[in-house]
Formats: C-alpha cells, sequence, structure tokens
C-alpha cells in the first residue's frame, strides 16, 4: 500500500503517507495475551513489502483499524452473525495491547477510533491482500 487514511465525522484521526501496511484488526472473542504478542510480532515481522522486506526491516509505518466486521459468518440464512468477534469490552483492551506492542517494537503506528463510524481510505499498490491469523 501507498497510502491510507482513516475519517471519523471528516476528521482525519489516523493517516500513513508512504509504503506500509493497512491493518483491518478483527478480535475473535477467544483472543488472548498470546494472540496480542504473536499479532504484534507478525504483523511487525513478515516480509509484504517490496523485495520482500518487513516494517521492522524497513521502517515502514502501520494504520491499524479495528473491525469486528472481519468475524461476521454469512455461512447461514441472510444476516451475518458477529458471535465470533470479541464483544466491545473484551476487545478494545486486546486492540489497545496489539498498538503497544507493536510500539514497544519500535513500530510506527497510526490507528482510527475504536467503535467509531470509520471511512477508511487504501491506496492499494498492486493490489495485495493477505489474511494474517495466529
Amino acid at each position: 500500500m501507498t497510502g491510507a487514511a482513516v475519517r471519523v465525522e471528516g476528521e482525519v484521526v489516523g493517516e500513513i503517507t508512504e509504503p506500509g501496511l493497512l491493518v483491518l484488526l478483527g478480535v475473535h472473542r477467544d483472543d488472548g495475551a498470546t494472540e496480542v504478542a504473536a499479532m504484534a510480532r507478525k504483523l511487525n515481522e513478515l516480509r509484504l513489502l517490496r523485495d520482500e522486506r518487513s516494517c521492522a526491516e524497513t521502517g515502514a509505518p502501520l494504520l491499524v483499524v479495528s473491525q469486528f466486521t472481519l468475524y461476521g459468518d454469512t455461512r447461514k440464512g441472510r444476516r451475518p452473525s458477529w458471535s465470533a468477534a470479541a464483544p466491545p469490552a473484551v476487545a478494545e483492551p486486546l486492540v489497545e495491547a496489539v498498538l503497544a506492542a507493536l510500539r514497544q517494537r519500535g513500530a510506527r503506528v497510526a490507528t482510527g477510533r475504536f467503535g467509531a463510524m470509520m471511512a477508511v481510505e487504501s491506496v492499494n499498490d498492486g493490489p495485495f491482500t493477505v489474511i494474517v491469523e495466529t
């Protein structure tokens, strides 16, 4: 990705203006501290950037946006089930923990706003999209 931004009520709350990663972060109802550490390591060290380099190697920024809808289950019926997604009271501290763990690793991190209606803009380079699970 060559750039990304998150707006809440028209105001930019998080943005990266150079190549990096836009991370749509879903928290599963069973996630905990083990998944937090693993996700931060993976996001920072996966070789997803040009020339198979990582954010850790290049100093590339990450824009992390919480998105519970990633756990929407559409296998039955006409309405998604959100039962696999962690409830907000569980998810928010885990999202904050991932952000803290990334920063502890030296990552440059921008964020959305947990629980807000966000407009996410992405300039996808490729396009190239990967699902990262722990």
